[in-house]
């Protein structure tokens, strides 16, 4: 090997399971399915007749085509890439089919694939093509331009169902197609792994392999932690640290820094909740959440923010005194201390940068966002799949090492099925939990038939539950727990963005360099009473950023995927006042959310979008576009550009303010999204305000405790992690506590 190789990057494959065997589709739904998807990415070629196997340009818009790709496409390439990225349709790349298979069995809840069979089924008829195209030819028979005047027109349909269905099926297969698409990366200049920082060295854990061929295993432990996330961890190093027995565990499985980070297509079913695919019952909001051994702290974006002191202070009003303490700061540095948070080592990327310069132009009040990297500097743009440097100080490089190290032992592939109690003078005691292990495969990956399942029962003295905002609430509703609070109250810090294009700068390359390091505070609290909007850097990998582009036509949205290299996209964070709630859905269990952001929390997601396109102009954007369908896109003409007087309150500019204005936010036009979900098991100062006490612990239970995001009592208005990992190290050392207390009254008991 090289020395080169040794510097770089070069992470290993994390193959996926076997598929399910499920047939999600019927052949003719499938036909269906791959003819949308070849209208959504289509092939481009020039004929005067129309096709059903490409969308047919004439020789002007073909030739502009090629010529403005190859303007564009950075450094050395092959001379007839551009042709190749313009012929690629998403069927024929191998994977894409596979991988859409995959999804829909395995991400796609049964309700939504059941409207997704209806809709197929529909547009192989001649009655549901007259109702849902004008034609009766079946879809799949007409030709392609033919087919793109109809999900056109389905954009803006005055029916809402075709509104959301173009929606869903083109973002579904944008995603498909850029993960799995053998051109996107070449036209786009982007490596599969970062140019900058050296492969790390991760902790070396020692999980608990359980016994074969046992129809029950069972252990006994101090403490048991379901959940290994940022929550989870902290109360692990706690409790091990102060003597405890602990055995923490998860239901996802451990991938080293030597395979990170991870393509997207293993990424999304290794790393994230729901292979990915995740949204509100309504569709009007995607869902993000970590599914790793270590939570969200393995694929969150550094951002190490303190809970801020209006919020404090509302949850202390509250009846959580706890909050304004001193005791609450301690924990708060704690914790930080550990990660090595700071802001000294940061250095900006251009996406930060142009976000940060656009504020100070405009007089907005921002400041660096502190980063959990140890004290070292980190200049990674990939760490949303995982961190192959080990430098983010997430719970797998800081806490849960700690802990082992401590004597805390770990099951990785343990999925929790219920908490048990038994009753003891009069109180429902929690008395440990069981679950459903699965082992690795014999060669020490997940892909194998080879895999050992058991059903194993853990015993112990006290039960925390870390699972997660969506998954912690629906673990005590399986334990049989009928506390009206559980589940609700759910925040998602919602999210919408604005791009903008620099084509007459050198590429941006916006995937190089730290995700977030600037944030833009100056419209935080626009109802006088904490909410508001934060302004902060959307991660800039193409699978991430390009789906959620507006698609207006095949030959269009390959264009704009085309100019990524030279592309921003920052966020609107909102701080929601209204909330939602997540339940187990009545057929599979699994979760459900029924969240929609509200016009109140959309009025202020506008606010943020305004000065968003503001920051843009004033940093000499060309283009600057919404993900929102609908509002068309600003294009800043050579003349524009080089009268830079008026600025801001250039007339062209501020007609195209007002049009946003007037069109609005709307559901399903706009994309929101939510990396942030909290509240659903709230921390309160009574049972039917909320899920737990003060200290953490279940109303109406013993020894049964939450700490992770979910006991937030309302949204934190800054990324999550510090003040989940603050209210755990409380809690865990409250536990730690009474437990030291506990087993010294037995053992006065025994003398």
């Amino acid at each position: 090997m090289t020395t080169t190789q040794l510097t770089l990057i070069t992470p290993l494959d994390a193959p996926l399971p076997p598929p399910s065997e499920e047939k999600v589709l019927t052949e003719s739904q499938w036909r269906t399915l791959m003819a949308i998807a070849d209208t959504v990415v289509p092939t481009l070629e020039v004929s005067p007749t129309p096709s059903t196997s490409s969308l047919t340009l004439r020789a002007s818009e073909y030739t502009n085509a090629i010529e403005q790709l190859q303007k564009q496409i950075p450094g050395n390439h092959s001379g007839n890439l551009p042709q190749q990225y313009l012929r690629e349709n998403a069927s024929s790349v191998p994977g894409f089919q596979g991988l859409l298979q995959r999804t829909l069995a395995a991400s796609v809840r049964g309700e939504a694939r059941k409207g997704i069979r209806v809709v197929l089924s529909a547009l192989d008829t001649r009655a549901g093509c007259l109702l849902m195209t004008g034609y009766t030819t079946s879809f799949h028979l007409q030709p392609v331009n033919i087919r793109q005047q109809i999900l056109q027109n389905w954009t803006k349909s005055y029916l809402p169902p075709l509104r959301q269905s173009v929606k869903a099926f083109s973002q579904l297969v944008e995603s498909m197609w850029i993960k799995t698409s053998p051109s996107i990366g070449r036209v786009l200049g982007f490596p599969r792994a970062p140019v900058h920082g050296k492969p790390g060295k991760g902790f070396h854990y020692n999980f608990l392999q359980l016994p074969p061929n046992s129809s029950l295993q069972t252990l006994q432990t101090d403490v048991v932690i379901i959940g290994s996330g940022c929550g989870g961890a902290v109360c692990a190093k706690n409790l091990a640290e102060a003597g405890h027995r602990v055995i923490v565990t998860d239901k996802s499985y451990h991938w080293g820094p030597e395979h990170l980070p991870m393509r997207e297509t293993e990424a999304a079913f290794h790393l994230f909740a729901n292979g990915g695919v995740e949204t509100s019952d309504d569709t009007s909001i995607g869902i993000i959440s970590g599914s790793a051994w270590g939570g969200g702290g393995t694929i969150n974006w550094s951002a190490s923010l303190q809970t801020q002191s209006f919020v404090r202070k509302e949850w202390a009003d509250g009846g959580l005194p706890f909050f304004t303490s001193a005791a609450f700061q301690t924990s708060l540095d704690r914790v930080c201390n550990r990660m090595g948070v700071s802001t000294e080592y940061i250095e900006h990327n251009i996406n930060n940068k142009t976000l940060s310069e656009g504020a100070r132009k405009l007089g907005h009040s921002h400041r660096m966002v502190p980063q959990n990297t140890g004290g070292n500097k980190h200049y990674c743009g990939y760490c949303t799949l995982g961190c192959g440097a080990a430098e983010k100080q997430g719970p797998v490089v800081s806490f849960l090492p700690d802990a082992e190290r401590a004597g805390a032992q770990f099951i990785e592939g343990f999925d929790a099925q219920k908490v048990l109690f038994e009753e003891i003078g009069g109180q429902k005691k929690a008395t440990g939990v069981v679950g459903r292990w699965v082992s690795r495969d014999s060669s020490g990956g997940v892909q194998g038939n080879d895999r050992e399942t058991q059903e194993v029962i853990i015993y112990a003295k006290r039960v925390i539950i870390s699972c997660g905002t969506m998954n912690s609430p629906l673990l005590l509703l399986r334990s049989g727990l009928t506390n009206h609070q559980i589940g609700r109250n759910l925040h998602l810090h919602p999210v919408t963005l604005v791009y903008a294009t620099y084509p007459d700068s050198p590429p941006i390359n916006p995937w190089e360099g730290a995700i977030l390091t600037t944030v833009v505070d100056e419209f935080q609290n626009l109802d006088g009473q904490g909410h508001g909007v934060k302004l902060e850097c959307m991660v800039m990998l193409p699978s991430w950023v390009l789906p959620l582009l507006p698609w207006t036509g095949g030959l269009d949205y390959k264009m704009l995927c085309a100019k990524m290299p030279y592309m921003t996209s920052h966020i609107v964070v909102v701080r929601d006042r209204d909330t939602g709630r997540v339940y187990p859905d009545p057929v599979d269990g699994k979760t459900r959310t029924a969240y929609t952001p509200s016009a109140f929390d959309k009025k202020h997601a506008m606010e943020g979008v305004l000065a968003l396109a503001r920051i843009a102009y004033v940093q000499g954007a060309k283009e600057i576009f919404l993900a929102s369908r609908g509002i068309p896109t600003f294009t800043r003409s050579d003349e524009d550009a080089a009268n830079t007087g008026d600025g801001i309150n250039d007339p062209k500019f501020q007609s195209w303010l007002a049009q946003i204005q007037k069109h609005g936010l709307n559901s399903p036009e706009t994309g929101w999204g939510s990396a942030h979900q909290m509240g659903t098991c709230r921390m309160a100062s009574s049972a039917k305000a909320g899920v737990v006490d003060p200290k953490g612990k279940v109303w109406g239970t013993e020894g049964l405790y939450v700490a992770d995001a979910s006991v937030f009592p309302s949204a934190s208005g800054v990324n999550p992690m510090i003040t989940n990992m603050a209210i755990s190290d409380w809690i865990s050392r409250g536990i730690a506590q009474d437990l030291a207390a506990s087993d010294k009254v037995e053992e006065r008991a025994r003398l």
